[in-house]
């Protein structure tokens, strides 16, 4: 079949234009290809709802009604549950194996036979006056049943841990990553073979532009005793956060030496090391997902996949030679639905009892009263805090010159104490730049911007601010008669630090950083990552910088590259909003050759020392 949609042609009318079936038959290709072709892809193929199966008795099945969307965009319809021999659908007589997959794909059916009027030749005296979109049940073996092209993209980074006989480890990170923000890393296991084998695996990636949920910039992944079948995947997954460091890249790195595994507990060898190069953005998650799936073009779009058909259940039968028996029916493991904008409330209601609580530090909100919305900006290291939002005071019918309106009290989310609140008329008119309507907030005096709009109120405002409550009431007095039910005011509140908030000296009694290794020994243009310990405190930001030039270059994150001169070279670390504390770290850099030397040597002089002991 050809599943091509695409170029579109539509017809083109003109004055004496002689129409054709040919033409009547572009003109409902036309529109039918367009529906089918943005199907495709807004939707993908998949179920939207419904299509479950269960075995009614040995012999037969129910497929309820419901409704799925294959590759080309087709509407597959089951408009009742339906019941089903499994010996009558299609595909049943040619199973080689006892595991089938039951499908189900579009089929037109011609019906609605008339008389042709036209007809030249005998055969032809009766034509199907309309076209049935339907469908059919037919069955594969699940073995042979064709998997969905996965398309290798940039997104995710997969580097190898473990490749044995038996089993494939891979670590998975995205190959961008936000600052601020969590990010997801997956240990993922997958079986090879079907020897009666188990797996245990350990390894510690250093993540120096992350942080574990304690603190920690080294994370140890890995599981024992992994059992799976053939082609079975295993996963874990670790949330470790970005920390807003300078810079646009940085690495995970899997310590050297540190990856071990067995099986059956009999070691094998694994990964010594890897570095895998991450780039940092301040972009949002969501802004990166839709970046990366836009670079997908038509013909990416197209490689691959069962076009034609929907998984639906995958059927365990038990074969004699005289008859069957269905022992089992379970949702294929590759049933896809698709996420119809129509169920987003739903969906959203059901996420809450799975989602986790969100970071307080990360979003909050605090409700004003009935006339205010309020957004709140986490605090911040330094600076004041800032909270804000819209309130609205109402003016009644009979609003003159002179009235004096307040709106209700507000809590601005900041607590008690002194905060500054400021307050701008918001407004709506028409914008020709931007060819529509647009909002905006005006702080000060409206009456300023009077000649350049006419749908300005002209009032007075002030702000009385409750310290002791937390909380704001602000008055309007009209300063002209007006029309209007409604006064409509952005806020803005401020608070900044006070007494001993303001307090430039901390307290950094038995707070201290050192690094992991102060002394490391390396040939010239190797590299070294520099890991921090913190002892007494959380961890932190910290800076990376070489006290003399020449030294070799180290990225924010902590990796030292040496430069090809032999010598020994100071690396200064310190916190970044606390550079009273630090450290000191040193790179002892020599020749490849010198160091072997070097350790020959050694290693002669400590026989020579074994053998005096000896005669001794």
């Amino acid at each position: 079949m050809n599943n091509q949609l695409y170029p579109f042609e539509r017809n083109r009318y003109y004055p004496g234009k002689m129409l054709t079936s040919a033409d009547f038959q572009a003109e409902q290709d036309y529109f039918i290809n367009k529906t089918r072709f943005m199907n495709s892809l807004m939707y993908g193929a998949g179920i939207v709802c419904g299509l479950g199966v269960f075995s009614l008795d040995d012999l037969s099945i129910l497929v309820e009604s419901g409704v799925a969307i294959d590759g080309t965009g087709r509407e597959i319809v089951v408009d009742s549950s339906t019941v089903q021999k499994l010996s009558a659908i299609e595909g049943f007589q040619d199973l080689k194996t006892n595991e089938a997959t039951l499908n189900v794909r579009f089929k037109e059916k011609p019906v609605h036979s008339v008389y042709s009027v036209s007809h030249k030749d005998s055969d032809k005296e009766y034509e199907y006056n309309r076209v049935s979109e339907a469908y059919e049940f037919f069955l594969t073996d699940r073995k042979k049943s064709r998997r969905d092209y996965e398309l290798e993209t940039e997104f995710l980074l997969r580097e190898n841990i473990l490749k044995s006989e038996n089993f494939h480890a891979q670590v998975v990170i995205p190959a961008v990553v936000s600052k601020g923000r969590n990010v997801r890393i997956i240990l993922e296991v997958k079986k090879l073979t079907e020897e009666d084998a188990h797996l245990s695996l350990r390894g510690v990636l250093e993540i120096p532009a992350f942080a574990t949920p304690d603190g920690s910039q080294e994370l140890e992944v890995g599981a024992d005793d992994i059992r799976l079948a053939k082609g079975e995947v295993w996963q874990r997954d670790y949330w470790i956060r970005v920390q807003d460091i300078p810079g646009t890249e940085s690495n995970v790195i899997l310590k050297s030496g540190s990856a071990t595994a067995f099986e059956n507990d009999q070691a094998v060898t694994a990964v010594q090391s890897f570095t895998q190069k991450i780039r940092l953005t301040e972009d949002s998650p969501m802004e990166i997902v839709n970046d990366e799936i836009g670079r997908m073009n038509l013909e990416m779009r197209s490689v691959g996949g069962e076009k034609n058909a929907i998984r639906l259940a995958d059927i365990t039968i038990v074969k004699t030679d005289a008859s069957y028996i269905i022992e089992e029916i379970r949702e294929s493991t590759r049933r896809k639905h698709i996420a119809a904008p129509a169920q987003e409330l739903l969906r959203s209601h059901y996420m809450e009892y799975f989602t986790k609580a969100v970071d307080l530090a990360a979003k909050q909100e605090v409700s004003g009263n009935t006339f205010g919305t309020v957004g709140y900006m986490p605090e911040s290291n330094r600076g004041p805090e800032i909270a804000t939002g819209v309130l609205e005071i109402p003016l009644g019918r009979n609003a003159r010159l002179g009235d004096i309106r307040y709106s209700g009290e507000i809590a601005h989310g900041l607590g008690k104490g002194n905060v500054y609140v400021e307050i701008g008329y918001e407004y709506i008119s028409d914008d020709r730049t931007l060819g529509g309507n647009a909002k905006s907030t005006i702080y000060g005096n409206p009456d300023l911007f009077a000649k350049q709009t006419e749908e300005l109120v002209n009032v007075e405002t002030a702000v009385r601010v409750l310290n002791d409550k937390g909380s704001f009431v602000v008055a309007a007095r009209l300063l002209r008669n007006i029309d209007y039910l409604v006064l409509t005011f952005r806020w803005v509140a401020m608070k900044f630090p006070a007494g001993n908030d303001l307090e430039l000296i901390e307290d950094y009694y038995d707070k201290s950083i050192s690094a992991e290794t102060p002394t490391v020994t390396m040939g010239t243009k190797e590299s070294h990552y520099f890991g921090v310990q913190f002892h007494n405190m959380k961890a932190c930001s910290i800076t990376y910088e070489l006290t003399a030039a020449g030294s070799g270059e180290i990225s924010a994150d902590g990796i030292y590259t040496a430069p090809s001169k032999e010598g020994v070279y100071e690396i200064h670390i310190y916190c970044t909003d606390m550079p009273v504390i630090c450290t000191y770290a040193y790179a002892i850099v020599k020749r490849r050759e010198n160091m072997e030397e070097a350790g020959e040597k050694s290693r002669i002089e400590a026989a020579l020392d074994a053998a005096e002991s000896k005669m001794e």
